[in-house]
């Protein structure tokens, strides 16, 4: 690739690059190396509320599967418990091993909705992220402003109409 895209390839600056590189796309791509279940492990308690957690502004970065350029933005995360809650930290871990995956920011939203759906058993789920994505910053249509927005409502958060209120207006403020 080096050698398509400069014509000194071999000039001081280059000359470790393939290594920075490949040390680069290997933690840019950590998630996949990463079980949602086996992070979250024994952060799991007996819930003792049946109201609304949301952790909002976790800052995620991710990598764009069609063009392998970065994009990057904020989740925010919510959920009704059921039987049980979990640590605060281990949503944003969540987050963090499917956004260092190759990804589309709509399966992105959906995978961590899931997830969580999935080790928590909660009465519903919401999942928002923003997001700015380079492929349509610096190449393409170039519209540097632009961002994208995705949801997943599960449960609750897809059947009630005030439940899904209240997460957006959580989201919001």
């Amino acid at each position: 690739m080096l050698r398509e895209l400069d014509p000194d390839p071999a000039r001081e600056g280059l000359r470790d690059t393939p290594r920075r590189v490949e040390k680069a796309f290997r933690f840019y791509t950590s998630g996949y190396a990463q079980d949602p279940k086996k992070v979250i492990g024994d952060a799991l308690f007996e819930a003792e509320t049946d109201e609304m957690v949301v952790v909002r502004n976790i800052e995620l970065y991710s990598l764009c599967e069609h063009h392998l350029a970065p994009f990057f933005g904020k989740a925010h995360v919510a959920y009704i418990p059921g039987k049980k809650i979990v640590g605060l930290s281990k949503i944003a871990r969540v987050v963090e091993i499917y956004a260092r995956r190759l990804q589309v920011q709509e399966r992105l939203t959906m995978q961590v909705a899931e997830a969580l759906q999935d080790v928590l058993e909660p009465r519903g789920v919401g999942v928002v992220i923003e997001a700015s994505h380079l492929c349509m910053m610096m190449r393409g249509v170039e519209k540097q402003n632009s961002s994208t927005v995705t949801s997943c409502l599960l449960g609750l958060f897809r059947k009630d109409e005030r439940t899904r209120a209240e997460f957006l207006q959580l989201v919001r403020s």
